[in-house]
């Protein structure tokens, strides 16, 4: 079994800020933790040591809605998935959940199923997120139109089979005819629902909350915002102190200050997601969504010649960056909104998301612009 030692870093997560910090991983577990020079003692003969120099420490990122990276796309094969997989790796994302956008029901089977192979061989695979195809047409965004479907429970019960107990969320528009019950459906089989791409008002999205709706998919994009006399699907999450928001915090789909409104509102209940497509990581350029044209310019993800935005360009590294320098969010929960969080949607808060004994040895240290330096998963360093 092999010995991971990190110290004298600059520890920030859900449990708070702590300096001269150190831990040890034997195997893919964190062993011990503590501070001062304790550490030395597990230095042993053949361990691997890296001295943070007092540098941020944060649990490894994990993404609940991304479609790709490093100029792959997520649903393009078995290769592919993993080129992207690597490339939000080296930004800090030790957990991922591979999304779905809208596409033909075998094609979608297909990529479940492929997920689902991974998921069986790569622990830092999560699962599938279902984002397509249960959406509003209008308000699908960058999923094609030709795809969408009501969620009949029939067809809901057919891709949850083909995920093979590796569904961990999905996405519905709750307005739309036999939601609640494939909401029922879903939960039933374990996986957590998201509303979103929708044209829910309060009312409604409050309904899907209570039948047991648990998340909110990419906070105020793709549905109606908060009017004074229309509060929308936004406020009946903030609302409901059981439901967590997502939030896409590159500056392009929501405003700094709105999304520093958001935590200060739900506290505790933001997740940080990149919802990026296949150019995150790489250059500006056209790409493609599903079966949908993206270009891509200053970084900013539109369908090819419409205003529409396709995703982001987004990495968990720059969304923590954000959080903090142009948020103005406290570290500790900018850090939890990447972290602990997620976890906690997922089920995993037992085992991801915090740098303490007992728990998966998923590490980033960031230098003290929250620029990544080096990342950690299952207690080896990865590659850069």
């Amino acid at each position: 079994m092999s010995r991971l030692v990190v110290h004298s870093a600059r520890k920030v997560d859900a449990d708070g800020q702590v300096d001269d910090f150190w831990l040890v991983a034997d195997g893919a577990r964190i062993t011990a933790t503590g501070t001062g020079i304790g550490w030395r003692e597990a230095a042993s003969e053949g361990a691997t040591v890296v001295d943070a120099e007092g540098h941020w420490l944060t649990p490894g990122f994990i993404d609940l809605h991304c479609h790709g990276g490093g100029g792959h796309p997520y649903d393009d094969g078995i290769d592919d998935l993993r080129a992207a997989l690597a490339t939000h790796r080296a930004h800090g994302t030790t957990r991922s959940l591979i999304s779905h956008v809208a596409n033909p029901l075998p094609a979608l089977r297909e990529t479940l199923a492929i997920v689902a192979d991974l998921t069986a061989s790569d622990p830092l695979v999560l699962g599938s997120h279902l984002e397509g195809p249960f959406l509003a047409p209008e308000r699908r965004g960058a999923h094609d139109a030709r795809y969408l479907l009501d969620p009949e429970p029939e067809t809901v019960e057919a891709l949850i089979g083909a995920a093979r107990g590796t569904l961990r969320t999905a996405t519905i528009a709750p307005e739309l005819p036999n939601a609640l019950e494939s909401i029922g459906v879903l939960i039933e089989a374990g996986v957590v629902v998201g509303v979103g791409h929708t044209t829910a008002d309060y009312a409604q999205a409050a309904r899907a909350f209570e039948v047991g709706a648990r998340l909110l998919t990419h906070a105020f994009n793709a549905m109606p915002g908060i009017h004074h006399r229309a509060p929308g699907p936004v406020m009946a999450a903030i609302e409901n102190r059981d439901v967590t928001l997502e939030l896409i915090l590159d500056g392009l789909h929501v405003h700094p200050s709105v999304a520093g409104l958001l935590f200060r509102e739900a506290p505790g209940r933001v997740a940080l997601v990149t919802d990026a497509m296949a150019a995150a990581g790489a250059t500006d350029g056209n790409y493609h969504l599903g079966g949908l044209n993206v270009t891509v310019h200053d970084g900013l993800a539109v369908l090819s010649g419409t205003d529409t935005i396709a995703g982001s360009t987004l990495t968990q590294d720059v969304a923590l960056r954000n959080a903090v320098t142009r948020a103005g969010v406290d570290p500790v929960a900018a850090v939890t909104a990447l972290t602990r969080t997620p976890a906690h949607v997922l089920g995993e808060e037992h085992r991801l998301g915090r740098l303490h004994t007992g728990y998966v040895a998923d590490a980033v240290l960031l230098d003290h612009d929250w620029r990544v330096r080096s990342v950690v998963a299952d207690g080896a360093v990865l590659p850069r």
